[in-house]
């Protein structure tokens, strides 16, 4: 929280931002007013979001946001600015390195996963990530989402805007449709790396096993991305527990070899219509 507005660092897997914003922001207007015993609104102006490339940009989007308040100019050194933060209530940040500070509705895993799990030593990497940011003095990633609205690299912004198209004559492919509607409806994760093993009829043994490399293991990877709304180190820790960098560069194998092999992505649709049919 800053002294004129706020950040939040939000996953919307149904996409329902516009709904959350609408009643966070009622409630919330209507707790300080009724707390500080005044009437009307509170914010001016709509929200401004931008989507995050969670490959590539999660890690420094969760970071500039808990440096913000330092951003105010300030001559302290940097072992005082990081007392401060620490000791600053209204930002999440101290919960990241001390779990008695933690706040209910923060869920501290999804960021310290990129640094191996919710442990001390994930916590130290956290902590030694952050102060490097209020050291250099990092510029905001949030600029490279002007003008789109999307933080994230070339090819990322390409699949989102491609996606995401409304303008006239675009068409999604039909093979797709079934799969994105239903995509709100979870499957576990152990029951649907299950049913892909038999789809493809490849072990469950061979498809988790660590060190294990093939088209098939990256496109299971991919699908539990897409329907069980896995982060990448979650599905790493299923797939033999390896690094979420691993399944970030095999999923960025298996796009290229579509973009160079059509007909694979087709495949890739259709186990995919097949996992979600099996919910129907």
């Amino acid at each position: 929280m800053m002294p004129n507005h706020f950040h939040l660092l939000v996953c919307t897997p149904k996409g329902n931002l516009s709904e959350f914003m609408r009643h966070f922001n009622i409630s919330y207007t209507g707790f300080f007013n009724r707390k500080h015993k005044r009437t009307g609104h509170l914010y001016q102006g709509r929200y401004k979001a931008f989507l995050i490339d969670e490959n590539n940009y999660l890690m420094e989007v969760s970071r500039y946001i808990h440096l913000n308040p330092l951003r105010i100019k300030s001559q302290k050194p940097v072992g005082q600015r990081f007392r401060d933060l620490m000791i600053n209530d209204s930002t999440s940040f101290p919960g990241y390195l001390q779990p008695q500070n933690r706040k209910s509705f923060v869920q501290y895993k999804i960021i310290l996963d990129y640094f191996g799990g919710e442990n001390h030593n994930a916590m130290n990497e956290y902590q030694k990530f952050v102060v490097e940011g209020m050291e250099r003095d990092l510029p905001s990633p949030l600029e490279k989402g002007k003008g789109t609205g999307i933080v994230g690299g070339e090819d990322f912004i390409e699949q989102i805007q491609k996606t995401f198209s409304k303008s006239k004559g675009h068409q999604r492919s039909s093979r797709e449709q079934p799969a994105l509607r239903k995509l709100g409806k979870q499957i576990k994760p152990d029951h649907l790396i299950d049913r892909y093993a038999r789809l493809v009829k490849i072990s469950r043994e061979d498809l988790t096993r660590k060190g294990k490399q093939s088209t098939q293991r990256a496109m299971l990877m991919e699908i539990l991305y897409r329907i069980c709304n896995l982060t990448q180190p979650e599905i790493g820790s299923l797939l033999g527990g390896v690094d979420y960098s691993a399944v970030s560069q095999a999923r960025k194998r298996l796009q290229i070899k579509i973009e160079n092999n059509p007909e694979l992505g087709g495949e890739l649709i259709k186990i995919q219509n097949e996992l979600v049919k099996c919910q129907e």
